[in-house]
């Protein structure tokens, strides 16, 4: 039974999401932080380009998402949790760059990465264009991550991350600023919020229109 789950989500990645050969760097990525917040404006500037992988494991309970925890060393967003990813490279693709960064972030093998598309691009309140790239991980990995980047790396499931149920719109108010909205998604001690909540609630709106995964 999760064999058959498993094969059904492998198609239907690769049937919803772009084909990485049509992948082009969209200066304007169609969604946002601002998307949640009517009150700000969506400002005008260059933005810095970026991807993540999404890696997906097939595992006897059900697929799983590989999703790391940042360094508290960090300059910036330390301990939050994200999906291995950075900035790209001059010349790079956006497939390239995810899978290079989840190399150097938690020494996954490329190798083991069957890449099945490209999810919506997604701009950051610091000014990167996010691209997530979705792979199938085709073996068991041997991670090694980078004490300097990276703090933990652990799996939540597939069907907790595609459960709108689990999506919760919630907010911070900044001194004297806006009251500021955002996507989270708890799980267990892991608070998934932000930009990489964000890009898991778009890509479950592409891949299932707001319906249990």
């Amino acid at each position: 039974m999760t064999e058959h789950r498993s094969e059904c989500l492998r198609t239907r990645l690769m049937s919803r999401l772009q084909a990485p050969s049509d992948w082009w760097l969209d200066e304007t990525p169609p969604y946002s932080d601002f998307d949640l917040n009517d009150a700000m404006e969506r400002p005008e500037r260059t933005l810095r380009p970026a991807a993540v992988l999404i890696a997906v494991m097939d595992r006897a309970d059900g697929p799983t998402v590989l999703m790391t925890r940042r360094s508290d060393s960090l300059a910036s967003h330390t301990g939050q949790i994200a999906f291995p990813g950075g900035r790209l490279d001059p010349g790079e693709t956006a497939v390239e760059a995810a899978l290079r960064e989840a190399w150097e972030e938690v020494g996954l093998d490329p190798q083991l990465v069957e890449i099945l598309g490209v999810g919506d691009g997604y701009e950051t309140g610091t000014g990167f264009a996010v691209t997530p790239v979705v792979g199938w991980l085709k073996g068991e990995p041997v991670l090694k991550p980078s004490p300097a980047e990276v703090a933990e790396v652990f799996e939540a499931p597939w069907s907790f991350l595609m459960d709108p149920a689990n999506h919760r719109r919630e907010y911070y108010e900044p001194e004297g600023q806006p009251r500021r909205w955002f996507w989270a998604m708890p799980y267990r001690e892991h608070y998934i919020w932000g930009v990489t909540a964000g890009i898991l609630r778009r890509l479950c709106d592409r891949l299932y229109e707001g319906k249990v995964a």
